[in-house]
This record gives C-alpha cells, structure tokens and sequence, in this order.
C-alpha cells in the first residue's frame, strides 16, 4: 500500500533543499484553493541568461499547490499568481498548461516538473521581449541624461573668479596703457553692460574702457550705482558663459 503522506513529505523536503528562498509555507487562506491542506508558494521568474546574471527580471510569477489526499496519484490543487507584471490573460493560460501536464504526470512527484515548465514558459513569453525592452530602455536613458561637467557655480568660485579675471584686465591695461595713451583718442566712458555687449570683454588684447583717460580725466568720471550694479551683473554673465563653453569643451573630450 502507498504511504502518501511520506511521499509528500518527501517532496516537500527536496523542494526546500532545491529552491530555498523560493519556497515557502503559506496558509491556506493565502493561497486561493479550496483547502484546509498545508500550502506552499513557489517565486519564479524567467529563467537567467548565465551570461547576464544581474539583469532584473521584470516579471514573477507565484506557483502555489498543495498535495490532495493520494497525490502523486492524482493532481495536486494548483493556483498561480502574479507576483510582477503578468497580465491575467496569461495567468489563466499558464494555470490550464499546469493542469494538463499534472495530469500527463500521474504517478511520480510532479511539483519540480511543474516548476521547470513554468520558468520555461515565463521564459518563452517575456524573457526575450523584456530583455529587449530593458536594452531600448538603457539606450534611451543614455541619449537622455546629460552627465554635467565642471564644478558648481557657487558665490565663493564666482568671486574667486572675478579677482581673477580683474587681476588679468588690469595686466592687460598695463600692456596697452602706455601705447594708446599717445595714439587713440579719448572715448566716452561706457557701462559696464555697453562694454560687455561690444564684444572687448572676450577678446584678448582688446583696450579697456579707461583706455586713453590720464588720471585728471579719472578723477572727473562721476560712478552711477545703477552702473556698478550693471557691471556686477554683466561680469556674472561672463562667468557663468565661461563655465558653460568650458563644461562644453569638458564633455566632447574622449
């Protein structure tokens, strides 16, 4: 006579031994057969390419049975649900697949076949098309974000900057100075935005807006707060276009 309950035990250890995280007791009430029977779930997804094997897998599936009264002799009860992204459609095609094979399989201990034939099916049905949604996905991301260059625009570098970039102005006029002072003519005084906008600010060797002023003349310019302020912005400007055209030139390198 058949011992059933030893050879699902049985099962049920080897099961454990195979799968491990996989598998586990659930009540019955969580599992959505007609039973009062212990009651496992089996998590499966898409069988892994071994050559990929940090892909995620974008669906799971829950295979669920518990052993009736003379099982292997006659079918487990079998539920399947979707842990992740399985239509409903495709549950209750895979839940009559299931079916049909536990019948085929009367007999022995089926519950292992089962699972393999699942993770085929899971295989068959999104493995490939969700590996190449993933590469599409990657491919967009990567046309996408743009990996920003150079350090952050903040006071402290915006003003280490300006130093800089005042210290550099005043060596210019100190080349330029003595040459013009004797041959160009006076110019009117400029706002800082004027002098921004003509170009002089990016074009090295150009004369400054003082080019051609000796000191009497320097002593009678009159400073318009509304100018100084201009000039703050107008410098601001420059640097962050500075920065830009830098981050720019960063990015296209190999």
């Amino acid at each position: 006579m058949t011992d059933y309950a030893q050879e699902q035990e049985m099962e049920i250890d080897a099961l454990e031994a195979i799968l491990m995280d996989e598998f586990k007791e659930i009540h019955s009430s969580e599992s959505g057969l007609n039973t009062s029977g212990r009651c496992f779930l089996i998590t499966l997804s898409p069988q892994e390419d071994e050559t990929d094997e940090s892909t995620t897998m974008p669906v799971q599936l829950g295979l669920i049975f518990s052993h009736t009264e003379k099982y292997p002799d006659e079918p487990p009860l079998l539920n399947v649900k979707s842990i992740r992204g399985i239509p409903v459609e495709d549950l209750k095609i895979l839940r009559e697949k299931l079916q049909q094979e536990a019948s085929e399989n009367l007999g022995m201990a089926m519950v292992y076949t089962l699972v393999t034939s699942s993770k085929e099916w899971l295989s068959e049905r999104f493995g490939q098309e969700s590996s190449l949604e993933i590469a599409e996905a990657e491919e967009r991301a990567k046309e996408d974000i743009i990996v920003p260059h150079g350090e952050p625009v903040t006071l402290d570098t915006f003003l280490a900057w300006r130093e800089k970039f005042e210290a550099e102005m005043a060596l210019e006029r100190a080349k330029i100075m003595p040459e013009s002072a004797l041959s160009a003519p006076k110019e009117k005084k400029l706002t800082g935005r004027q002098w921004f906008e003509s170009g002089r600010a990016s074009t090295k060797g150009a004369a400054p807006v003082t080019e051609g002023l000796d000191e009497e003349d320097d002593e009678d310019i009159d400073f318009d707060e509304d100018d100084f302020e201009d000039d703050e912005e107008d410098m601001l400007e420059h640097f962050l276009a500075e920065k830009s055209e830098s981050s720019s030139h960063s990015s296209r390198r190999p």
